[in-house]
């Protein structure tokens, strides 16, 4: 399978501008396991979904969209980061844009580490149900929920759609640069404005899938209620794109369920809509 069952015409490694690399690993989650489905589930969703974008009027595809073989690494998500980070260096390197998709939320932890050694003055953005900050967890640093502790010792982070969190990671909470869903679901305005304002020029962005509310992404591992809409991410990023340079993101934490292919085709879909904004003039 390639992202969107694209034509080799179009899916060729030299002549594709854009990298989707699969990490189908899932050995730190703590509840619902399946992630390691996820990237499959999102290729073949892909396959079915229309290629014509209405809102950009362009067909990204004909850019040039390659599917890179899947890292691939059965329990330690250290070894896990370290066979992302190498992998995905390798495609900055020769000048690549690359969508990583999860798997667990480990797998941005390499991902990120990659584009903060060649790309100076990177910030990311996260988009969450979770803070994700906890020093260690269950034995590992690079448990799936110490994710943006480790981000944060190579830039600085602004998360959006937090709505959970223990307490142990109070102390390592932002709260100036964390916007809650609470705020953006119950009506802040001008939130969009101020997340871009907060971000450098060159961003990062890693979407867990669980930031969105459950009534629209119930395949998740640990699905929280009360999360963002998909306009409301679409928006921020499309925003984010216009106002600073996204140089690549990931999409992860989707859990499949089987007979229930909506999941697999918002995930797909959103990252189809965000490539088409990238490699679109939009204002």
């Amino acid at each position: 399978m390639n992202f969107g069952g694209i034509p080799p015409s179009y899916s060729a490694y030299e002549s594709s501008p854009i990298i989707i690399l699969p990490v189908p690993f899932d050995a730190t989650s703590t509840w619902i396991k399946g992630a390691d489905r996820g990237p499959d589930a999102i290729l073949e969703a892909s396959a079915n979904m229309e290629l014509y974008d209405i809102e950009t009027d362009s067909e990204v595809y004909l850019k040039g969209i390659h599917t890179a073989k899947p890292v691939v690494e059965e329990s330690s998500p250290e070894v896990l980061a370290q066979k992302v980070h190498d992998k995905v260096l390798k495609f900055l390197e020769d000048d690549k844009f690359v969508v990583t998709l999860g798997g667990e939320h480990s797998v941005t932890i390499g991902a990120v580490q990659a584009f903060a050694e060649k790309i100076p003055g990177l910030c990311v953005l996260q988009i969450d149900a979770h803070t994700d900050l906890r020093q260690e967890y269950e034995g590992s640093r690079f448990n799936h929920a110490c994710v943006m502790a480790r981000v944060r010792e190579w830039c600085p982070i602004v998360q959006v759609g937090i709505r959970s969190m223990d307490v142990v990671e109070i102390p390592y909470v932002a709260r100036d640069r964390v916007f809650f869903a609470k705020d953006i679901v119950g009506g802040l305005t001008g939130w969009i404005d101020d997340v871009i304002e907060m971000l450098d020029y060159h961003v990062y962005v890693t979407i867990d899938l669980d930031g969105f509310d459950p009534s629209i992404m119930p395949a998740t591992g640990t699905p929280e209620p009360g999360g963002l809409y998909y306009y409301d991410v679409v928006n921020l990023m499309r925003k984010l794109i216009i106002k600073k340079k996204l140089v690549g993101f990931d999409v992860v934490e989707l859990c499949p369920i089987e007979n229930n292919k909506a999941s697999d085709f918002l995930a797909s879909k959103l990252i189809y809509q965000l490539l088409s904004y990238q490699f679109k003039d939009i204002k």
